[in-house]
């Protein structure tokens, strides 16, 4: 079992708490394959020419798009200025299906509202710091992470290379200036892989003020010398990388985890779950702790997640062995906590002010260093 299948568990138990399927954990791995393979064979002519990022409707969000979901704001919160950084953000995997390996441009329907509501309720928190710009992309279908085949590597190639070319869109219209990388779940995959392929030894990298990797391991050891940057080590520090993964207590990260244990890194180094990056959102540092008393703003959203209001207070976070353990009163998020006490759904949600503030914060430091 390849590394990439922690995110294939992910999806699935997702699914798995919506349907309320929960049955399947009696009969084992092969239920769980045959219902999460997408039909068929990835075929490349019927994933059509890659999109044209210099047309607007291929951006989900983008300076000057009508109704950007990354534009929201709760209740209470204001921009009385936007900072002048341009923020690059990929939406975690939101096509449900298995008709196909890779989902379509605009999927419309649930798929359309889910890429709508990840940007508005994550993106979102990044829009004090500058513009954001979320690309459309073929994403991959989430049965794709649960198989080491031919299908499954295609599909994710066609899915990064759509990435890739918005980011080179993305960096052709904003050619200076501070840039900030967000993504969660499969975008953060194809975050860390641009890390790697495009930002790592280039003159781009000068210009990241921080990458928010979040919702998917990176190992310290095998993984993190390879992406150009090194863990956030302090709340103001730039050209550095935040990411971590949520679980309540008591946490049981083993469903998710044991495929990514011992799988190759990026330096060819066995992945350990041990050596996992945890920077926590509320202190902005690798491996800190914070009592909830820190947390400005947790999103809570309504019965029909049009929207959301702040909590705060209440969510305090600590990283033990490269989880974000949380404690304190959580509130009720919703129906998507995943077995074994995981918040992966909410890894934005519950950190939404401090995330701001950690941006704005870590921009003000660029703008400082390059006055």
């Amino acid at each position: 079992m390849c590394a990439r299948r922690f995110l294939g568990f992910v999806f699935v138990l997702t699914l798995l708490v919506v349907a309320g399927a929960f049955a399947i954990y009696q009969w084992g791995g092969n239920v769980l394959l045959k219902s999460a393979t997408p039909q068929g064979h990835f075929e490349a002519a019927a994933a059509g020419s890659g999109p044209d990022y210099s047309d607007p409707s291929n951006w989900i969000a983008r300076p000057g798009e009508p109704n950007d979901p990354s534009t929201w704001l709760p209740e209470g919160v204001s921009n009385a200025e936007s900072g002048n950084a341009s923020v690059f953000y990929i939406h975690p995997t939101t096509y449900l299906e298995r008709d196909r390996w890779n989902a379509p441009l605009q999927p419309g329907g649930q798929s359309e509202f889910r890429t709508r509501l990840f940007v508005q309720s994550q993106a979102s928190a990044f829009n004090a710091a500058g513009q954001v710009w979320a690309p459309r992309y073929r994403q991959a279908a989430y049965g794709a992470f649960l198989l080491d085949s031919a299908d499954a590597r295609a599909a994710l190639d066609l899915a990064y290379s759509d990435v890739a070319t918005a980011f080179d869109s993305f960096l052709k219209q904003n050619p200076d200036g501070p840039i900030i990388l967000a993504a969660h779940s499969q975008g953060a995959l194809h975050l860390e892989r641009l890390l790697k392929e495009r930002i790592a030894g280039n003159p781009v990298a000068q210009r990241v003020v921080a990458a928010y990797v979040v919702g998917w391991p990176i190992s310290t050891t095998a993984d993190l010398p390879a992406l150009g940057l090194p863990a956030c080590a302090s709340a103001d520090q730039v050209g550095c990388i935040l990411s971590w993964m949520s679980f309540g207590e008591p946490a049981n990260p083993d469903l998710v985890l044991s495929s990514y244990e011992h799988s190759s890194g990026f330096l060819g180094k066995d992945r350990k779950r041990e050596d996992m990056l945890c920077v926590n959102p509320l202190t902005g540092t690798k491996d800190g702790t914070a009592a909830a008393q820190a947390n400005a703003g947790t999103l809570v959203p309504n019965a029909d997640l049009t929207t959301a209001s702040l909590v705060s207070g209440q969510v305090g976070a600590r990283c033990d062995k490269g989880l974000l353990l949380l404690d304190g009163d959580i509130p009720a998020l919703g129906p998507f906590v995943l077995p074994g006490n995981n918040y992966h759904v909410y890894d934005y949600a519950l950190f939404w002010s401090a995330i701001r503030t950690d941006a704005t914060k870590r921009l003000a430091a660029w703008n400082h260093d390059h006055q």
